[in-house]
């Protein structure tokens, strides 16, 4: 079979493959077959070697700007103060505690509305509870508190002890070199009469006297105001006499100081107070009802109580306790008893007669 020339870019005929690489040239058949070459390998071209890059130039050094005036540290902030606001902080409680929280307050509240309002009615006077719901629904709801305990006599003990521990502590407080505020002549003021009864009359003080006892010696002495304004020193002052109730007033008194006469007729040893007394107080229908006050020995030697005799530069009237009555500013008005014909020492505090009716046995200024 005869080998026949291909044109340039015909295909091989079938089942003759072209072997590359092996030189095509004439030839013939039967003729010596040319061995096969290896093919040459490819060279391989080397990698260009990359040029090490050159190291970064160094910076120049630049020199540090001049220093000036070195400027002040930043002030200071202020402590927080322990009563300044905190700020705000998100907390995430779960809704069930919060529905629990919820009715334990409500349950909370409830409680203590309730017992507030048993005990305001348990403090109230009976006159101000008859006011409010009237004599007999009073009457009931007052038996209802005494079943458990909330009785009239165990609120007037509770009253007491308030009143008490009050009167202690201001005691406590109480400075004995404390002067009240004293006034010019010009800046006086009306005084009213406030005798909590009827004023007595001439015939209720005529052939007066004072009586003083628990003396040291164990004798009563009887002084007429004759002997007091011949034996003291007489004093006077301005003050001002504020009342329990409001009202106040500023009256040029005289008289003698009490510590004049606690110095010249001493009490017996142990003796803390002086109980006073008037017996020619009235009450309101004009009967006699004697009326009573304490006063603490330290409160007596106090340079500003005077056993008045005087006001306006004239005798006292009948109206604002003739012929002597006590005038101690460093006190209510309550304490400063009218038309006095008794004082007695004692080393136990002795009764008063507006702490018998619900005030103060102290009433301080």
């Amino acid at each position: 079979m005869t080998d026949e020339p291909r044109e340039a870019g015909q295909d091989p005929p079938p089942g003759k493959p072209e072997v590359p690489g092996k030189p095509q040239g004439p030839g013939k058949p039967g003729g010596p077959e040319i061995p096969d070459l290896p093919a040459p390998k490819p060279e391989m071209t080397p990698k260009p070697e990359r040029p090490e890059a050159p190291p970064p130039p160094e910076k120049p050094e630049i020199a540090p700007p001049p220093r000036g005036p070195e400027s002040p540290p930043p002030p200071k902030r202020p402590p927080r103060s322990w009563f300044a606001e905190r700020p705000e902080e998100a907390i995430e409680v779960p809704r069930s505690r919060l529905a629990a929280q919820s009715r334990r307050d409500f349950l909370l509240l409830a409680a203590g509305l309730l017992a507030s309002a048993v005990g305001a009615w348990w403090l109230l006077p009976d006159r101000a509870k008859a006011r409010l719901v009237g004599s007999a629904a009073r009457d009931r709801l007052d038996t209802l508190a005494g079943r458990v305990g909330l009785s009239r006599a165990n609120r007037e003990k509770t009253l007491d002890r308030g009143l008490t521990f009050d009167d202690d502590v201001a005691e406590a407080l109480y400075s004995k070199d404390r002067r009240v505020r004293t006034y010019r002549k010009s800046e006086v003021t009306a005084l009213r009469n406030n005798y909590h009864g009827r004023t007595p009359g001439p015939q209720d003080v005529a052939g007066w006297t004072l009586a003083v006892s628990g003396l040291a010696s164990g004798r009563t002495e009887r002084l007429s105001l004759e002997l007091l304004l011949a034996r003291f020193p007489a004093h006077e002052q301005v003050t001002r006499l504020v009342c329990v109730e409001g009202w106040s007033a500023i009256a040029w008194w005289g008289g003698v100081r009490f510590a004049d006469l606690l110095a010249a007729f001493p009490p017996a040893p142990g003796a803390r107070w002086a109980a006073m007394r008037s017996t020619v107080s009235l009450d309101g229908t004009g009967r006699p009802e004697p009326y009573y006050v304490s006063i603490d020995l330290d409160t007596a030697r106090h340079p500003q109580t005077l056993l008045a005799t005087h006001m306006g530069g004239a005798p006292l009237s009948l109206a604002h306790g003739a012929p002597l009555r006590l005038l101690v500013p460093v006190k209510l008005g309550l304490k400063n008893i009218k038309a006095v014909t008794d004082i007695a020492y004692t080393a136990d505090e002795p009764r008063d007669y507006w702490n018998e009716r619900g005030y103060s046995r102290y009433d301080g200024l």
